[in-house]
């Protein structure tokens, strides 16, 4: 079993999860994808649910459309019995029904992946040799010296050129229609925006339950605000004396009013988005670059893309058995290598420029002060200033022994180093 893939799959193709073996194998334990991810996400049920790093706002929404979803669904059941019970009951069930397709699309969208791409551990190889000072060499020239990365490269789509831009986060050129998202961190197909309401990006795998569920939030306030109007009325007479017997339809009534402003506004929006085959991203930067869409194949086709095209499965398992996340490097590679190659973007590490050594990390981390104090206060005795744990005491019994002008005693075993001074510089072994 190889110690940087822990996945197990048996002879059918099935992943058989873990043995004791397998877990009593050297090297680092090995743990699920989601928990070691870099991105800014928050995983649930083992990695089964992914949303957003401001998942909270879910309850939020939740709240705002079940309270008077909710609110206005029990009053109908209490007005079966003044109404027609078939009036009654058919509006019941049908607000019933908006409700909970409601909260399924606000879950489909918020709780799913979104597209997220895979992210490299390190650049990948530069297929052309680059000359200019671009941005892009320069940031490529201070982390991997050896590696000229251009920062943007030149595709065609439909006939259009179109720019990608290589990630400096994830490490890779990002696919047409991709983006990264600064709030999750991640860059994800076909990014549309990232929703606050949701606490999810909106993009290539979401974007078909994002436009239900704003959708159906439209149809859930006309809905409400009709049949809460419907009860003004129905008690007839004056219209303010009506609405003063009915304070809780009153109330329905001005709040499905302003939240339709709101969900409408942003479903017809979208709309126009799906019909010109276009992304939130990509309208804003394609009006001010005036540029035209390349993505666009007429309305017709543009819709059919999205109601009847198929979802694609996630880039990436969250679920599948890693032990690739010890990405600080290890002793024997620092010391090997001259020089730490291996970095990390996203906490911000740096190297140094190119032939400085530079101590390991696990060395940077070490306390020295005791030792240094300890060798200045032997210095100042008169004893030999320099570490025993160059010679192991049951060794030095057995070498003997050569008198120095200045009393120092050392083993046979040693060779002096003369620098001129009055004091041993160094002391190396003997090879």
């Amino acid at each position: 079993m190889s110690r940087s893939k822990v996945h197990n799959v048996d002879d059918s193709g099935g992943d058989r999860g873990f043995s004791s073996k397998d877990i009593g194998s050297p090297g680092p334990l090995p743990r699920r994808l989601y928990q070691v991810w870099k991105g800014n996400n928050k995983f649930l049920c083992g990695g089964r649910l992914i949303f957003g790093p401001d998942a909270a706002s879910v309850l939020l929404t939740a709240t705002l459309i079940g309270g008077p979803a909710i609110t206005f669904c029990i009053k109908m059941l209490l007005l079966i019995g003044v109404v027609n019970p078939l009036f009654g009951y058919i509006v019941l069930i049908v607000g019933s029904v908006l409700t909970v397709l409601d909260f399924l699309f606000l879950f489909l969208t918020s709780g799913r992946d979104p597209g997220i791409i895979p992210r490299n551990s390190q650049p990948p190889e530069s297929d052309e040799a680059c000359d200019a000072a671009t941005p892009s060499i320069e940031w490529v020239n201070t982390k991997v010296p050896d590696l000229k990365l251009p920062r943007t490269k030149d595709i065609l789509v439909n006939g259009q050129t179109v720019k990608v831009k290589f990630c400096d986060t994830c490490l890779l050129y990002r696919p047409p229609r991709a983006s990264h998202c600064s709030i999750c961190n991640n860059c994800v197909q076909r990014f549309d925006h990232h929703c606050p309401w949701v606490g999810q990006c909106i993009a290539l795998r979401n974007y078909p339950f994002f436009v239900c569920f704003i959708s159906t939030s439209t149809f859930l306030c006309i809905y409400v605000f009709t049949f809460s109007w419907i009860n003004v009325l129905r008690q007839g007479g004056n219209l303010w004396k009506a609405m003063s017997h009915d304070v809780l339809s009153v109330a329905l009534i001005i709040y499905c009013f302003i939240a339709f402003w709101f969900v409408g506004g942003l479903t017809l929006f979208h709309l126009y988005l799906i019909c010109s085959n276009q992304t939130t991203y990509e309208n804003f930067r394609y009006r001010y670059e005036k540029k035209e869409n390349p993505y666009n194949k007429g309305m017709l086709q543009n819709v059919k893309e999205l109601v009847f095209g198929k979802i694609p499965p996630s880039m990436i398992g969250f679920r599948t058995w890693t032990a690739e996340y010890d990405t600080g490097g290890s002793v024997t590679s620092e010391f090997e290598q001259g020089y730490v190659r291996k970095f990390d973007i996203e906490m911000g590490g740096s190297l140094r420029k190119e032939g400085e050594p530079q101590l390991p990390s696990i060395l940077q981390r070490l306390d020295y002060s005791g030792l240094d104090e300890k060798l200045k206060r032997k210095e100042r005795e008169g004893s030999a200033a320099f570490d025993p744990l160059f010679l192991p005491a049951h060794l030095d019994s057995k070498c003997p022994k050569q008198q120095l002008g200045n009393g120092l005693k050392i083993s046979s075993g040693h060779r002096i180093v003369d620098t001129g001074s009055h004091q041993i510089a160094s002391i190396s072994p003997l090879r």
